[in-house]
């Protein structure tokens, strides 16, 4: 099953389940906030049903919410009918935006399900201005090695996408100054898992 028929398929079931962690969202949230300015374009990279770029419609000048799945950004369109500054697109995240141009791109729950990170972090930072801001929240399964085989056992019977990678905090944050970005602020949201936000800067 590829990424889009998977998501696809789930896109209806997703759209009406609660936040799981709400008071790690919302610190998320607050964190993003310090960060974008009212006279910001930003993109947001697997958007899903639209939840998060709708929240930060009154910090941004504009939203772009992208996603590899149709009927995830069906359903963020509907959501966004009264909200004019923010659209959805159907777009897979290593094409996502292309040929525009973002003070600022957001990416949650998004880096260890791509095919490659790498390349979709290069894409990125082309798509943004020196000193424009990639910020990301990625669960790190790396330390948890008990994850592989459920995760695994998931795949095979369709319950789980595929890929998922096994990432560590220091991972992501070398993957990003690969890239051509400096780490700014980082931490975990929460720190459990973690859940590593990292808000990087374009040099």
């Amino acid at each position: 099953m590829t990424p889009t028929a998977f998501w696809d398929g789930i896109a209806e079931k997703y759209a009406k389940q609660p936040i799981g962690n709400v008071e790690a969202y919302e610190a998320t949230l607050d964190r993003v906030r310090h960060w974008l300015r009212p006279d910001m374009a930003v993109m947001e990279i697997g958007c899903g049903t639209g939840t998060t770029a709708l929240k930060l419609a009154g910090n941004a000048a504009r939203i772009l919410g992208t996603d590899v799945s149709g009927e995830m950004v069906r359903i963020a369109n509907g959501k966004a009918a009264e909200v004019p500054n923010v659209t959805f697109d159907q777009s897979p995240a290593e094409r996502a935006g292309a040929g525009q141009d973002f003070d600022a791109v957001l990416a949650f729950n998004l880096l260890h399900l791509v095919e490659d990170p790498a390349a979709v972090l290069a894409h990125v930072r082309g798509l943004l201005p020196e000193g424009g801001l990639f910020i990301s929240k990625t669960p790190c399964l790396g330390g948890k090695p008990w994850f592989r085989p459920l995760i695994w056992a998931l795949q095979k019977i369709g319950k789980a996408p595929g890929p998922v990678h096994s990432l560590r905090p220091g991972q992501i944050e070398e993957a990003l100054r690969a890239a051509g970005f400096d780490v700014v602020e980082s931490g975990g949201y929460p720190k459990k898992l973690p859940n590593w936000l990292v808000v990087a800067r374009a040099v």
